[in-house]
């Protein structure tokens, strides 16, 4: 009986030690729940192989190509990537749908430019947040709202760029030149690209799709049709 007691109390006290202390492998004195020592060797999930999971694509690449790995709202391990929106091959903006695509700048314009905001995404954050936003926006140029080619000789410069809220300063800026003397004139669609990654604050947010045409003063007459191709915007959460 007194064997029985010692055994008991000994069983007792590991898991004490366990639930308090964490579990190791390979290691006396683990430092967090579990602990695998460094010479037990890394974590295998069988679930997220190549075999047994349709994000892992070693079946069709070479077995040592690796793969993000993340964790959803329930703290599960998954290598499916959800970001907040993906337009993935589909067109992200129609310009057929948003008149405000199509921006102006009038001849003899003094300051020599002209803007618009031609999409909004607005967004609910419940902790603060770092924003990863990838846009790709097409664009054609002409000279007047009735598409008329240019063909002046003078250069013209389509910004895009978004801004937060109610704020101005400019975000992932990227621009294109246009420039044409050809007789006839000539058009063709053009596009601005851009990667950024910005703070936000918990709250709802205005994330503001914008450009801008400019030329020299007193400006010259250019018409720009935005989204006029397929467009992508990608955004994600970290």
């Amino acid at each position: 009986m007194k064997k029985f007691y010692i055994c008991f109390l000994l069983l007792l006290t590991v898991k004490v030690i366990a639930q308090t202390s964490g579990v190791g492998i390979g290691i006396a004195n683990p430092q967090q729940k579990l602990h695998l020592a460094n010479s037990v060797g890394t974590v295998r999930i069988e679930g997220l192989d190549k075999n047994h999971n349709g994000y892992n694509g070693g079946l069709v690449r070479p077995a040592n190509v690796t793969y993000p790995l993340y964790v959803d709202g329930n703290g599960v391990l998954t290598l499916k990537m959800d970001p907040y929106t993906n337009s993935d091959g589909s067109d992200a903006i129609d310009n057929s749908l948003l008149p405000a695509t199509n921006l102006e700048l009038l001849a003899g314009d003094t300051d020599g430019k002209a803007e618009t905001t031609f999409y909004t995404y607005n967004i609910v954050v419940t902790r603060p947040i770092v924003l990863e936003i990838k846009y790709n926006i097409s664009f054609d140029v002409y000279n007047n709202s009735t598409l008329t080619l240019i063909n002046d000789g003078g250069a013209r410069r389509i910004s895009t760029f978004y801004t937060v809220d109610s704020g101005t300063r400019r975000y992932g800026p990227a621009s294109k030149c246009y420039f044409n003397n050809a007789t006839e004139g000539v058009t063709g669609t053009l596009y601005n690209s851009s990667t950024t990654y910005i703070p936000l604050a918990v709250g709802s947010h205005a994330i503001k799709f914008k450009a801008e045409v400019s030329t020299a003063t007193p400006s010259i007459a250019t018409y720009v049709k935005l989204a006029v191709d397929t467009d992508a915007v990608f955004m994600r959460f970290y």
